[in-house]
């Protein structure tokens, strides 16, 4: 797969994470989706939800898990707006999904917003007992703008 051809899914991610931000919520989104389909799409909640845990990509995985079987998720791509966290990035890889897709580094999100626990997601799937590749940063200069606009506010 080409970069561009991530690019519009990395841009719903985006519109997402517009969104989880005007439901007053932190600034990501994601999806999951599998044969250039998008199956299922979620936001950060972890203001309205009152849960620390509720990040986008851990909604997303939530949810998918209950409604797809192994084989399915094997076959998916997860699209973020946001290099997954540690916690995100177990999740994802325990449900079984083999690939991720982020706009905004980890790095980006921790410069602008004063990351406390800033781990690449590559760095700590690299250590799973099998591959999920990590594809990533795409479009990050929109990515960083989102941030930019959100974290200097709070």
């Amino acid at each position: 797969m080409t970069i561009t051809h991530h690019e519009p899914f990395i841009r719903h991610c985006y519109a997402l994470a517009r969104q989880a931000a005007a439901n007053g919520d932190h600034p990501f989104g994601a999806l999951l989706a599998r044969d250039g389909q998008v199956l299922l799409t979620a936001v950060n909640t972890i203001t309205t939800d009152h849960d620390v845990t509720r990040h986008a990509e851990l909604n997303l995985i939530s949810q998918a898990s209950r409604q797809f079987d192994p084989a399915t998720l094997a076959e998916c791509t997860l699209y973020t707006s946001t290099e997954p966290c540690a916690m995100c990035a177990g999740a994802i890889f325990w449900a079984g999904v083999p690939a991720i897709v982020y706009g905004s580094s980890a790095e980006t999100l921790g410069e602008i917003a004063g990351g406390a626990f800033v781990v690449p997601s590559r760095v700590l799937l690299a250590y799973g007992q099998w591959q999920t590749a990590v594809t990533g940063p795409i479009l990050p200069d929109e990515g960083r703008a989102i941030h930019q606009a959100y974290w200097p506010s709070r």
